[in-house]
């Protein structure tokens, strides 16, 4: 069956979109009925809500948009604005090679001039001036890094002004808003929590174990989709944690879907989806 998806990937770079488990995602979601109730705990980019939103049309679902990415979304002109002049800047260096020291010095001063009139998408640009995935929040931490490489796409970012529509948009933190919804009838929760021992420097909050295991707290009973890798041995703790302490494993009865990854198309991992609809 063919899903009614319009965004198979987020508008912009966002580490940890889950463009890869989206087909996965929506024929699980599809055997629901139409008035589920989801929220999206930690919204990310918002491609997991807009994809429910987009097979259960009648569905309110909650995005979560801690990051502020719609921000980012709206901010699309602009960061259209500073690539084409950062193209023009370094239109003799090759594709994804070094930028001379001079012109580094350039580019942080045409993004500084930006910033000083309008909101600036530091994401976006510094994906297009650093390898992934690294990441610069901030001028002040753009300025930090070493080196530039010409790593500019070359073609605009799409306009995404109906990405959103029909989604209900909330920025708070995960545990109130579970609070307002763990006692509704035929909730589903989306649980795309940062990984634990990964980089998080991208998102906006500081991530401990102990907030990881506060959201496993919202997967005791219901149905939820929730996201890990292998990389977090996470699943083999809450395994250990069952048979040794006998806390109940709130994952174990959940579907089971990996998808290969890599970093810069070297190292291997496996990205998980534990899915029970």
């Amino acid at each position: 069956m063919k899903m009614p998806v319009k965004f198979k990937q987020a508008p912009l770079p966002f580490q940890g979109q889950k463009r890869n488990f989206v087909v996965e995602f929506c024929k699980e979601i599809s055997q629901l009925p139409d008035d589920t109730i989801f929220v999206d705990l930690f919204g990310g980019s918002g491609l997991l809500s807009r994809a429910a939103k987009d097979v259960k049309p009648n569905s309110r679902v909650i995005y979560n948009d801690f990051d502020n990415f719609q921000m980012r979304v709206k901010a699309i002109p602009t960061t259209n604005a500073i690539l084409s002049d950062l193209r023009l800047l370094f239109k003799d260096v090759k594709k994804d090679k070094k930028v001379p020291r001079e012109l580094r010095e350039e580019a942080l001063l045409l993004i500084e001039r930006y910033s000083n009139l309008s909101y600036v998408d530091f994401i976006t640009i510094s994906s297009s001036l650093l390898f992934s995935p690294k990441y610069a929040t901030s001028l002040d931490s753009l300025k930090k890094e070493g080196s530039f490489y010409n790593c500019i796409r070359l073609s605009d970012y799409k306009l995404a002004d109906d990405y959103f529509y029909g989604l209900e948009c909330r920025s708070t933190d995960f545990r109130v808003l579970y609070d307002e919804f763990k006692n509704s009838k035929k909730v589903f929760f989306i649980c795309d929590p940062p990984y634990l021992n990964t980089d998080v420097s991208m998102y906006s909050c500081y991530w401990k174990l102990r907030d990881y295991l506060d959201v496993l707290s919202c997967l005791k009973m219901g149905q939820f989709a929730f996201f890990t890798s292998e990389k977090s041995s996470l699943i083999e703790l809450l395994d250990w944690a069952e048979k040794n302490v006998h806390i109940k494993n709130p994952l174990r009865r959940a579907k089971r879907v990996e998808i290969n990854s890599t970093v810069n198309g070297a190292n291997r991992y496996k990205d998980i989806m534990l899915i029970r609809a």
